[in-house]
């Protein structure tokens, strides 16, 4: 399956991390902003398996570049609007940047 795709992998492992810190935020929060981190992060997942699966992969892998590019703002408002901390910001922007670098490769190659 897509065991083998790194970057599914790794888009995976932040969904499961991102799914019980959303569901500390505060309630009023947690179907709007919450909900709204939930859609991008399984938008980049769901991109990832089209990507795989697609002979052009570059329009979909740019359109799964968007999708990071808004979760890593989603994630920065929640850090400033204090519903989760400096650790937990940290983690999620390291692990956003580490599925972005693997994107830009992917990117890189298929435009080579």
């Amino acid at each position: 399956m897509y065991k083998n795709l790194p970057i599914f992998e790794k888009t995976y492992e932040l969904i499961l991390w991102l799914y019980p810190l959303i569901n500390k935020f505060p309630k009023s929060q947690r179907f709007v902003l919450g909900q709204q981190i939930e859609t991008a992060a399984l938008e980049i997942l769901k991109g990832v398996i089209y990507a795989n699966q697609e002979r052009y992969k570059t329009p979909v892998l740019s359109k799964i570049s968007v999708e990071l590019d808004i979760l890593r703002i989603l994630i920065r408002l929640s850090h400033d609007l204090k519903f989760i901390g400096i650790r937990q910001y940290q983690f999620g922007a390291e692990k956003i940047n580490e599925i972005g670098k693997m994107l830009g490769g992917w990117l890189k190659s298929q435009r080579n």
